[in-house]
């Protein structure tokens, strides 16, 4: 037990608790306890130190699975890199855990160390030949690694092993965008719809693919059916934004902000749908309106090219 003015000077126990200093430690602990932070308040310091499984005391299997339950919070609270340490603690207990080496992917993969994701994937994949997730997930780090043709020989090897997985289906999608190849994206989001029609996510990009062949009508009916379906707010959010841009798109300026306004309930400060609501209030000779929206951006960011050059050009023009 130490005090909370012993906290503050001590550099070194800041550092052990993995802090950068103890200036950083006292701003948590005043954060995390803003009534017990005078001087002489007390408080109980846990250091922990790695052991080797051969060390472990007890039920080596418990341990595992409380490390692994910690590492999956880890995860769900975005601490990708706490959570990586974790699952490989765990996996010193079983080195082929296939699940372990999938998790372990999935931290570097949201870390952006595709490279390394897919040396853990590949590594589960010798353990277990058959699992398609393992291939797609390989599938997904090459595409976001900006290499979509390694990414379509992943995919075709999942889909090889189960040609109605949507999950599967639905990033052979997105790799047939990034590679420009609309018409084939089109023909795998018809696919999974065929399967399962009640995901929004497919209906968007749907939508988003029929943009881009110049099918913007048929595009509008799947932004309202992904909107029908959406429950989750941030999707929501972008369906109603992409439904603007098509509505834009088709001249119908009005209807364009009305689905601005219902996307910027959700997600107030983007600045993406403020500028293109903006836009439509320029094609409207609605300057003042428009200049309220650039301002709303330039306020929250004051370097943002695309706000600055319309502002002024609303200036001129009242």
């Amino acid at each position: 037990m130490i005090t909370f003015e012993q906290i503050k000077n001590n550099s070194e126990l800041a550092i052990k608790l993995g802090y950068k200093n103890s200036k950083e430690l006292e701003k948590d602990l005043k954060k995390t306890y803003p009534n017990n932070t005078k001087a002489k308040d007390k408080f109980q310091v846990f250091e922990f130190h790695k052991l080797h499984v051969s060390q472990w005391e007890g039920s080596a299997i418990n341990q595992k699975n409380i490390i692994i339950k910690k590492a999956d919070a880890l995860f769900e609270m975005g601490n990708y890199h706490e959570s990586s340490v974790c699952y490989k603690v765990a996996l010193e207990y079983d080195e082929n855990d296939i699940n372990l080496l999938n998790r372990i992917g999935d931290n570097l993969s949201r870390l952006g160390q595709f490279g390394d994701a897919i040396k853990h994937y590949k590594k589960a994949i010798k353990l277990d030949p058959n699992n398609e997730y393992l291939y797609n997930n390989i599938a997904i780090a090459y595409l976001n690694k900006h290499e979509p043709d390694k990414a379509l020989k992943m995919s075709t090897e999942a889909l090889r092993i189960n040609p109605k997985n949507t999950t599967v289906l639905y990033w052979r999608g997105l790799i047939y965008e990034m590679l420009t190849d609309f018409e084939k994206a089109l023909q795998y989001f018809d696919c999974i719809l065929e399967i399962d029609d009640n995901d929004p996510d497919v209906w968007n990009e749907r939508g988003t693919v029929l943009n881009m062949l110049g099918k913007s009508e048929e595009a509008l009916l799947s932004y309202d059916k992904s909107i029908e379906l959406c429950l989750d707010n941030e999707d929501d959010s972008n369906t109603w934004a992409s439904k603007g841009n098509t509505l834009l798109g088709l001249q119908r300026y009005s209807e364009a902000i009305e689905c601005y306004d219902n996307a910027l309930k959700i997600d107030v400060n983007n600045p993406i749908i403020l500028n293109n609501k903006g836009v439509a209030y320029m094609e409207l000779d609605d300057f003042k309106s428009a200049i309220d929206c650039f301002t709303k951006v330039l306020v929250m960011y004051p370097d943002n090219p695309d706000a600055q050059v319309l502002q002024e050009v609303c200036l001129e023009n009242l």
